[in-house]
């Protein structure tokens, strides 16, 4: 059993801290005070499935314990980065932010610690830092979490991908065994470059069917059953990211894909087709508004419900969510906005002009259009015929065909979705 400290305790670090306290004793370290409080009472600072349980548990079996003192770090035997790293409107990373808190800890820790990043950073971060400290020892290992089902993700992987030095090799073991999956070892700068291509490479799926979508509601065909077919083909798969609908939002994918595209510029390397993922994917995220648009052409003051503001089901994050943006652009063009999420009672300072309802129906009733935004288990489930018959136009515009079952069988519904004429 290790003597772990997690460094950064947003959604990444608190779940990794939560789960890992299974398995080891686990310090969280964090300079936000008012998140070490909330955490020490067993609140996560985010809405994710089973985590404030799973804290709680830890805390009261003596495995778990979070400060904000980095005086703490003295007798750590490995040290886990696990900040998200903050993203700006262009989804450039903000490493200064992450990098300043990362040096103002590694002053604490003993000769010959482990540090293991699983922050998203640039490749060539392991060596930058182990040549400013050349008596630690950097790792990397890219985290693979989803908002949602990230206490799922984590303790059932598939593989876990660590970059280490030999020297830190055993303590990682010891570290990682208990999960019981299998580890893929390599040197830090491939295990770094991992993640920046596994996100590339996942946006690029996404950001290739919505093409294929957009092409196929011009021509009669069904992008489902483009992609249907598409996954049947053995050299694809079942499970490849091919699910025509919304853009890729929240700024984790788009991260990877501007870095790759930044690192190609500061090698000095044309790259053609990273760049263009993001430029896509840019035009896709306006897919909702041109529909609202042209379905309401002619409306005189138009009202639209927005249900789901979340860029992913079971969070209540609003992190560079589409739903959002959609939001603004939809008041700043005139347009009547009421927006609805199951788990979002209030919404943060930085979004007090997103019109919040308190319910689906009070969203929904007299509205001309009702634009579903966030793959909701919840919105499949309404009395649709009941809200529908209370909107003064029943138009459905519904990029993910969450509620597509419960809809289109209704009389006089204009259904709306990606990828069908």
């Amino acid at each position: 059993m290790l003597n772990l400290t997690i460094l950064g305790l947003w959604h990444l670090g608190s779940v990794t801290a939560a789960c890992m306290a299974r398995h080891h004793r686990v310090t969280g370290l964090d300079f936000e005070k008012s998140v070490i409080a909330a955490l020490n009472e067993g609140r996560a600072p985010l809405h994710e499935p089973g985590l404030d349980a799973l804290i709680a548990t830890g805390i009261a079996a003596s495995q778990l314990s979070f400060t904000a003192d980095p005086v703490s770090l003295a007798n750590t035997d490995l040290l886990w980065i696990c900040y998200d790293t903050p993203v700006d409107a262009d989804d450039r990373s903000d490493l200064p932010w992450v990098m300043e808190r990362i040096e103002r800890v590694l002053p604490h820790l003993k000769t010959g610690t482990v540090i293991l990043i699983s922050a998203q950073l640039p490749v060539g971060t392991c060596a930058q830092l182990a040549s400013r400290h050349p008596q630690l020892h950097f790792a990397c290992s890219p985290e693979n979490l989803r908002l949602g089902k990230a206490i799922e993700a984590f303790e059932k992987p598939a593989r876990i991908i660590v970059g280490a030095t030999p020297a830190a090799r055993p303590v990682l073991e010891a570290l990682l065994t208990p999960i019981g999956a299998p580890i893929i070892w390599m040197r830090p700068e491939s295990a770094e470059m991992v993640k920046h291509a596994l996100n590339s490479f996942l946006a690029l799926s996404v950001a290739f069917i919505n093409e294929v979508a957009t092409l196929s509601e011009t021509v009669g065909a069904d992008a489902a059953e483009v992609a249907q077919g598409l996954k049947s083909e053995p050299r694809i798969g079942q499970r490849a990211y091919l699910g025509p609908g919304g853009p890729f939002a929240g700024g984790t994918l788009a991260r990877d894909v501007v870095t790759l595209s930044r690192l190609g510029e500061t090698q000095k390397l044309p790259l053609a087709l990273i760049p263009a993922i993001k430029e896509s994917n840019d035009l896709h995220r306006r897919w909702n508004f041109r529909k609202v648009r042209q379905a309401l052409a002619g409306v005189d003051q138009p009202i639209v419900a927005v249900l789901g503001l979340a860029y992913t089901p079971n969070t209540n994050t609003l992190r560079r969510s589409a739903a959002v943006e959609l939001c603004l652009e939809l008041l700043r063009a005139g347009t009547t906005v009421r927006a609805y999420d199951p788990l979002i009672k209030i919404v943060d300072a930085e979004h007090t002009d997103i019109p919040l309802v308190a319910s689906a129906n009070d969203a929904v009733r007299g509205a001309h259009a009702v634009v579903i935004c966030t793959e909701s288990a919840e919105f499949r489930n309404y009395a649709w015929a009941d809200l529908l018959a209370s909107m003064a136009k029943p138009i459905v515009i519904d990029a993910n065909r969450i509620v597509e079952k419960a809809v289109t069988p209704l009389p006089s519904i204009a259904y709306l979705t990606v990828g069908r004429p």
